[in-house]
């Protein structure tokens, strides 16, 4: 049983980043933890963290995140602070975390995972196959941007970085004709209207960790390991397990087009993995099953063929 609960005078500090969407995913877990210890709301403080990575963006809001150090600008100062006790948990969405965390800190706890598809965002068209050529595609993600031009060379791709609203106001400003968004993260917004529908992973296999919110803690802290354990659903660590392995395998980051989707159908996990040429000029699938607790070990064995596969300099761009 958990000793020394957290209460409205001490309560246990959730830290986050400060978007809409980072806040969504922090008043979710405060709700599951209110409800999983019966404890009121006020128990848990919601402590909100700047990162680098929020002060560049509106600095150089069309700088692509590789320019500007990586994954990592949005995680560095949460994590200083989780090291340092000024809170007591951190609340990221996986598919924005380095595969490695800092020495101490660990994510063991990840909420269930939400619809993992990208969502297609238009004004005024329902598809990307409806674009007129040359229309401009928005998007910072190397994979989006590389799985639009292998399947429509015809299109044009321009940098469009910012939370889910910033992103919205440049579609209405006219800076793109179409842009994506996770389709959990409208989920979560209460916004999944904004989407002309989701695309099936087929179309567009989703980033790693899509659609989940991991806790992170440190590695000594007992009473917030045991508060989290209710909260871990199981089902979404076994599927991340083998993604991560499979992107950690291939060196994956901010900078590398990658894609991975791992499902389970009983007693079976099964592994959909991807990468691509950063201009969509090759793209390199497979599709394994294993055993679910063998599913890190498939990650890593995929990953090791796809590189064998594509040799050196698959990740670099074409002149």
């Amino acid at each position: 049983m958990t000793q020394n609960l957290p209460s409205p005078e001490h309560p246990l500090k959730l830290g986050t980043r400060g978007s809409p969407l980072a806040l969504a995913q922090a008043y979710e877990t405060r709700n599951r933890l209110s409800a999983a210890h019966d404890l009121p709301e006020d128990a848990f403080e919601i402590v909100v963290i700047r990162t680098t990575g929020d002060d560049r963006a509106l600095i150089a809001s069309d700088t692509p995140l590789k320019e500007l150090g990586g994954k990592g600008l949005f995680t560095r100062e949460i994590e200083q602070d989780l090291l340092s006790g000024a809170i007591d948990i951190a609340i990221h969405s996986m598919k924005d975390m380095p595969v490695l965390q800092p020495g101490g800190l660990v994510i063991d706890c990840y909420l269930p995972r939400e619809d993992v598809r990208d969502a297609f965002v238009s004004p005024q068209f329902a598809h990307l196959r409806d674009l007129p050529d040359g229309s401009l595609v928005g998007t910072s993600s190397l994979r989006r941007r590389a799985q639009v031009l292998a399947a429509f060379p015809n299109l044009d791709v321009v940098e469009f970085r910012g939370n889910v609203q910033t992103r919205l106001k440049k579609l209405e400003d006219g800076v793109a004709t179409c842009t994506f968004l996770a389709q959990a993260g409208l989920n979560r917004l209460d916004m999944a209207e904004v989407a002309r529908g989701p695309i099936a992973p087929e179309e567009m296999l989703p980033a790693i960790a899509q659609g989940a919110i991991g806790i992170e803690r440190r590695i000594d802290d007992i009473r917030v390991a045991d508060m989290l354990a209710p909260l871990h659903d199981v089902p979404t660590g076994h599927r991340l397990a083998a993604e991560r392995a499979f992107l950690a395998a291939l060196d994956g980051s901010c900078e590398t087009p990658i894609a991975g989707l791992a499902d389970l159908e009983g007693g079976t996990l099964r592994l959909r993995g991807e990468i691509l040429r950063p201009d969509g000029s090759e793209v390199l699938r497979d599709d394994r099953t294993a055993a679910i607790e063998d599913g890190a070990e498939l990650g890593r064995a995929m990953a090791a063929d796809l590189l064998a596969q594509a040799g050196p300099g698959f990740f670099d761009w074409r002149s």
